[in-house]
C-alpha cells in the first residue's frame, strides 16, 4: 500500500509540475502568438474592445507597408555592426581587464575594481548625457561609432569574467612563467583559451543587449538611415494614433534575424546560459 500511495503521490507532482510548465509556456509564448495576428489585421480590427483574437481576413500588405515605412536593409546593417563591434570590445578588453583584476598586483586595484562595481549598481541612463556630449564634442553623432561607444568597455564582463580568471588556479599560470611566458604570453596563450565557455556566455549577452538597446540608439542617432531596428521601429509609434498592424508586421521582421540566429546556435546559447548559472 505504501508503495502504491508513493507512486500515486509521483505521478500526481509530475502531472502538476508538467500543467505548471506548460501553463508558463503559453504565457511565455502568447505575445509573439499576439503580435504574428495583429500584424494580420486592419487598424480598425486591431483597436476594437472587447478585442478579437483572430482576424476576420488575413492582411498580408502590412508586410509591405513596414517595410516602405523603414529602410529594413540599413537597420539590419547598423544593427549587425553595433553588435559585431560591441561584442569584440566587450570580449577583447573585458578578458584583459579581468585578468588583471584577478591574476596581478598593483596600485589602486581595489579601489578601481570598487569604481567598476558602482558602475554596475548605477542606472544605464545617468551616463547617456555625459556620454552624448562626449560624442557630439567628437564630432561623431549619426555614426556606428556613436551606436558602439556606450559598450566600448563593459563593467559586467570585467566582473564575469574577473571571476572566471579567480576560479583557474594560479599554478597553472605560474608554470607558463617557468616555462618562458612573459605576462601576455601567459594571458592570451594559456589563461584566455581556458574561458571559452564564459566568453561565449559574455558574447551572448553583449549581443541580446546591444539589440534590444532602444534609448542610446534614439539620442545620438536622429538620421533613420543610422538607426538600429528598435529605434527604427520606435519611429512607426505617431503621438495621436498608431498603425498596430504595420508596428507589429515590423516588430515580425525585426525579431526574424534573431530567431534565426538562436536556432543556428541553439546549443552554444544553452551551454553559456548554464555555466553562467554554474558560476
Amino acid at each position: 500500500m505504501k508503495n502504491r500511495s508513493l507512486e500515486a503521490s509521483r505521478k500526481r507532482l509530475t502531472v502538476l509540475t508538467y500543467a505548471a510548465l506548460i501553463l508558463g509556456a503559453l504565457i511565455m509564448i502568447f505575445p509573439f502568438v499576439w503580435m504574428i495576428l495583429t500584424s494580420l489585421k486592419t487598424v480598425p480590427e486591431s483597436m476594437e474592445v472587447p478585442p478579437t483574437i483572430f482576424p476576420k481576413e488575413i492582411i498580408t500588405t502590412n508586410f509591405g507597408d513596414a517595410m516602405k515605412s523603414l529602410p529594413f536593409l540599413k537597420l539590419y546593417l547598423n544593427t549587425g555592426l553595433l553588435i559585431f563591434f560591441r561584442v569584440i570590445c566587450a570580449v577583447a578588453f573585458s578578458s584583459m581587464a579581468g585578468y588583471a583584476f584577478a591574476m596581478l598586483n598593483f596600485r589602486g586595484k581595489k579601489l578601481l575594481f570598487g569604481i567598476i562595481l558602482v558602475q554596475m549598481s548605477l542606472p544605464s541612463q545617468i551616463f547617456i548625457i555625459p556620454q552624448y556630449q562626449m560624442v557630439a564634442k567628437m564630432g561623431m553623432a549619426n555614426t556606428i561609432f556613436a551606436l558602439v561607444f556606450p559598450g566600448i568597455v563593459s563593467a559586467f564582463g570585467v566582473f564575469f569574467l574577473r571571476q572566471t580568471y579567480m576560479g583557474i588556479p594560479k599554478e597553472i599560470g605560474e608554470a607558463a612563467y617557468l616555462d618562458g611566458c612573459n605576462q601576455w604570453q601567459t594571458f592570451y596563450k594559456v589563461m584566455f583559451p581556458l574561458t571559452g565557455t564564459s566568453v561565449a556566455a559574455l558574447t551572448i549577452f553583449t549581443a541580446v543587449f546591444a539589440y534590444s538597446d532602444l534609448m542610446w540608439p534614439l539620442v545620438v542617432n536622429s538620421d533613420l538611415n543610422m538607426m538600429t531596428l528598435s529605434s527604427g521601429l520606435a519611429t512607426l509609434r505617431g503621438q495621436f494614433t498608431t498603425n498596430f498592424p504595420v508596428l507589429m508586421a515590423g516588430s515580425l521582421l525585426a525579431m526574424l534575424p534573431m530567431v534565426i540566429l538562436y536556432l543556428i546556435f541553439q546549443r552554444q546559447f544553452i551551454e553559456g546560459i548554464a555555466s553562467t548559472g554554474g558560476k
